[in-house]
């Protein structure tokens, strides 16, 4: 069964967050996690398995960064199709013998592109390319472009993605609270509904809000009704584990499982389809998440 296919019988949990369950592994920051897909593959299933046993029955591949733009700064960039092959193949095999969904993630390329910034748009369509290629052939269920601020990224994203034949494309923005109201922006001004629009014009089967600043569980429902009354796409959500603060040097996400899963039933209400956490979020936050869905699922006539 295809992953858009599952959706019009079921709500999907996804995963939580990967960066600070590398680093709780003995990642050293600034270090690059995507690389532990060759070279400590163990520490990266392992994680990926406590979210399995958790109740996750979709799993985001641990190449955030694995584009070779990301990928060169941490002189890796010969190893791109490799780290991005052996993410999904590890993503699959957490899974065992559960029929579930590896998501091939594609980050941002972490930097601003002409005329804003020094990055042409022809080197981002390479990366996202090559990227996107090695994730298909890793196998994966779905190419999720996440953590988008501009449309021109997300919309090479998109492209590279349908290009490489994903059976199912994810375009995933992270909005952020305005100072004086509950309105979301991206950090370049985009609001949920341009987002929705453009994310359909280009071709995408799911649109998606992640991370950004403030926007909670609550908020994040709200940005989840926009997309739903802007378009007819499922819709997947998956905010942080609160706001982040500085504890002893470390950024720290406290809010808790319990706190994070009062939000599910708001989101579920208003149209998303697949839900998950984002940065902060631990296998114990989606074990919660399932503890509700399920809870939710029984209680209904």
């Amino acid at each position: 069964m295809s992953l858009l296919d599952a959706l019009k019988d079921r709500i999907l949990l996804s995963d939580g967050a990967m960066g600070t369950q590398l680093q709780q592994a003995g990642l050293e920051p600034g270090a690059c996690g995507e690389a532990w897909n060759l070279d400590a593959p163990e520490k990266v299933l392992a994680i990926q398995q406590r979210y399995v046993d958790a109740g996750s029955d979709c799993i985001i591949t641990n190449t955030f960064g694995g584009s070779r733009i990301m990928l060169e700064r941490h002189d890796e960039a010969s190893r791109v199709a490799a780290i991005n092959r052996a993410a999904a193949e590890i993503a699959r095999e957490a899974f065992g013998n559960k029929s579930a969904f590896v998501l091939g993630d594609i980050g941002p390329f972490g930097g601003l592109l002409e005329p804003y910034g020094e990055i042409a748009e022809s080197r981002v369509e390479v990366a996202f390319a090559e990227q996107a290629d090695a994730l298909v052939s890793g196998g994966v269920d779905a190419i999720i472009i996440e953590t988008q601020t501009a449309l021109e990224e997300l919309g090479i994203g998109i492209r590279a993605a349908k290009a490489a034949g994903a059976p199912c494309v994810i375009g995933s923005m992270a909005f952020d609270k305005m100072l004086e109201s509950d309105d979301v922006r991206t950090m370049m001004g985009t609001s949920p509904e341009q987002a929705a629009e453009f994310m359909v014009e280009q071709g995408a089967d799911i649109v998606a809000l992640n991370c950004g600043t403030g926007v909670d569980m609550k908020l994040a429902a709200a940005t989840v009704k926009l997309y739903r009354d802007t378009c007819g796409l499922p819709i997947m959500a998956q905010p942080n584990a609160g706001l982040p603060v500085l504890e002893n040097m470390k950024v720290v996400y406290k809010e808790t499982p319990d706190e994070m899963a009062e939000g599910v039933t708001g989101l579920v209400d208003a149209g998303a389809r697949i839900l998950g956490g984002c940065c902060g979020s631990t296998p114990d936050h989606i074990r919660k998440f399932r503890e509700v869905l399920e809870h939710a699922h029984r209680a209904r006539p």
